[in-house]
């Protein structure tokens, strides 16, 4: 059997995407209700992290945890991986032992590596080049409020990270134009953008990436892994702040999301991410029920 892991947003279609932000408002709503199901009941979620996290990891443990399942968290600094086993060992072993691996690491090749020898589905929780979980969040957002993504405009402010990567492939799944405005030298993957022109715009203001757009979002200027350039690129991204006067040349309603954790003050302003455009809070809590959704969707089309 070809295993379906979630490499990136590419790995699911426009139908499975609606399909899996469908299952999550349900999943929502059974939520408030105390009616969640045990769909995941008996199954495991290992979770292998190489990077620190908050929301990514408690969405996930909770995630499977209140659909009947369970999850185990192996740190790299606590795990043989630390003593130099390969990704691929530990992937083989864990195979044997659970339904589902998440990995949270920088190497995007390294996902790719346990991809090939993982015999169940591996999930990409975060990698230097693509964040696809939490893209299912943002649109979750987005979609719980304001309905179709069609004839839809985004702006994308500040870093081409892992972030506005995973942006780029919403943009071809989901068909919504995409406009992103970065410093110079601090644009998107190039293989990424190039394999999405028809749905992305590159702004050379960031001013003109938020004129009439329906999101507006942005994310810290230096990822995790670019500390040490944080001062340099404090000076490089000044103007490319998300401040009040940014917001006001989106359209009237539109929404402001960042996937956290922020800088404020830096990249955007606490007048913005406490503001009534700002959707941050809601969106950083639809990471529980759209892991959900992902895990439930692995679960049945990998049977």
């Amino acid at each position: 059997m070809n295993i379906r892991h979630f490499r990136s947003l590419l790995d699911i279609n426009r139908k499975e995407f609606i399909r899996i932000l469908d299952r999550s408002l349900e999943i929502k709503k059974l939520s408030r209700e105390n009616h969640l199901p045990n769909s995941l009941s008996k199954k495991t979620l290992a979770l292998i992290f190489k990077k620190n996290s908050t929301r990514t990891r408690v969405s996930m443990e909770t995630a499977i945890n209140k659909l009947g399942g369970n999850a185990v968290y192996i740190s790299h600094l606590t795990s043989q991986i630390a003593r130099g086993e390969s990704i691929k060992d530990t992937g083989k072993v864990l195979s044997g032992m659970v339904d589902f691996i998440a990995i949270r690491t920088h190497e995007h090749s390294e996902l790719l590596e346990l991809c090939e020898i993982a015999s169940v589905p591996v999930i990409n929780a975060l990698t230097q080049k693509f964040h696809p979980c939490q893209l299912l969040a943002d649109m979750l957002t987005f979609y719980e409020e304001k309905g179709s993504f069609e004839n839809r405009t985004f702006s994308w402010v500040g870093d081409g990270c892992n972030m506005c990567n995973s942006y780029i492939n919403a943009s071809k799944i989901l068909r919504f134009n995409l406009k992103i405005a970065t410093p110079n030298g601090f644009e998107p993957d190039a293989s990424v953008l190039n394999a999405s022109s028809d749905t992305v715009e590159l702004c050379d203001l960031p001013g003109k990436a938020v004129e009439n757009s329906d999101l507006v979002t942005t994310d810290v200027w230096a990822s995790m892994g670019d500390e040490e350039d944080h001062e340099r690129r404090k000076v490089l991204f000044k103007g490319y702040q998300i401040n009040q006067n940014m917001m006001d040349k989106a359209n009237k309603d539109a929404i402001f999301l960042h996937c956290l954790p922020a800088h404020r003050d830096e990249e955007v302003t606490s007048e913005v991410i406490d503001g009534p455009t700002s959707r941050v809070w809601e969106q950083s809590h639809n990471r529980l029920y759209t892991t959900q959704a992902l895990l439930e969707f692995l679960a049945e089309v990998n049977v």
